[in-house]
């Protein structure tokens, strides 16, 4: 047992901090922004369609943090240097680094284009990791720095006729360990959050209209989708200072359908 004065732990908190969010301006990634930026950050939000960043933006502005309008390609590393060079010319800093850019499409592995193999692990794998390495030498550099990465169920299982996206999100998983034990000793942590199944504009007639999607509920024994909102909890905390010595974590948040065997 320790001795000495007691250790007063830091709250969950991110207000003051600085936060870039690739791929912040739809669905998870847009959530997360917003979130952030509700608990206080000052959050630049980036993405490849400009209207769609200027829009979160000003959403971000609204809830009175600054932010900054510049869109971002993860398959161009140009781009996400240019991002950090404006970041950092406007904040002086990045506190917190969220890669939310991804792709995915539905083939059978048979009929798989390789082509479209490698446009899913440019953008979902080596994206986060391009946006890792620029970000992530400027938080080693000074000291500090909070990177949050997307998982997937795919990390953990196998989905049917999603070889591309699963393989790519398992090797997520896998560069979240190897850079968070990397990057430990600088104070630099690395994390992930492993979404479950969340119901958003671009899969909802798929969640609502097929049996892919009963299946998905029926695995999932809260017995509904998760709300995008309801990652933000999981964002803000691994942000945190609370996180201080949670490194090379994937926390999944999936209404428990890793958990799930017989549900009925």
């Amino acid at each position: 047992m320790e001795t000495g004065s007691a250790v007063n732990p830091k709250g969950i908190d991110v207000a003051g901090k600085v936060a870039v969010v690739i791929g912040g301006t739809s669905g998870i990634g847009r959530a997360l922004a917003l979130g952030l930026a509700e608990a206080g950050a000052d959050v630049v939000a980036t993405a490849r369609r400009e209207d769609h960043v200027r829009q979160i933006a000003a959403e971000i502005r609204a809830l009175g943090r600054r932010s900054l309008e510049i869109p971002s390609d993860v398959s161009d590393r140009a781009s996400l240097e240019t991002l950090q060079s404006a970041v950092l010319a406007e904040f002086g800093r990045v506190d917190i680094l969220v890669n939310c850019a991804g792709i995915t499409r539905r083939t059978p592995t048979l009929d798989l284009d390789e082509s479209l193999w490698e446009s899913i692990l440019d953008t979902n794998l080596t994206g986060t990791l391009r946006a890792c390495q620029i970000f992530g030498r400027h938080m080693v550099q000074r000291g500090y720095g909070r990177i949050i990465n997307i998982a997937s169920l795919t990390s953990f299982v196998g989905l049917f006729e999603v070889a591309g996206y699963a393989a790519s999100k398992a090797a997520v998983a896998s560069l979240t360990k190897s850079l968070a034990v990397e990057w430990a000793r600088h104070g630099v942590c690395v994390n992930a959050i492993a979404p479950g199944v969340f119901r958003t504009a671009l899969n909802a007639e798929l969640l609502d209209r097929t049996g892919r999607g009963k299946e998905f509920l029926l695995r999932t024994p809260m017995g509904r989708f998760g709300r995008v909102e309801e990652l933000v909890g999981a964002a803000i905390f691994l942000a945190s200072e609370a996180a201080s010595f949670v490194t090379g974590e994937i926390l999944v948040v999936d209404g428990g359908f890793l958990a799930s065997g017989v549900n009925q």
